[in-house]
């Protein structure tokens, strides 16, 4: 439970940063993120199958 709590909080602060940031800063930031998980994704993907 303490541990949910804490990613609340964390969750919290972190969307109420992004809220004082313009849009473009925010959608670049997205952009990068998004495209780190998929490139992650894909390579996790891959290496099991080579296992």
């Amino acid at each position: 439970m303490f541990v949910l709590v804490a990613a609340l909080l964390l969750l919290g602060v972190v969307l109420g940063a992004v809220a004082h940031l313009p849009l473009p800063v925010v959608l670049a930031a997205a952009a990068v993120i998004g495209l780190w998980l998929a490139l992650f994704g894909v390579r996790e993907r891959f290496s099991h199958r080579t296992r």
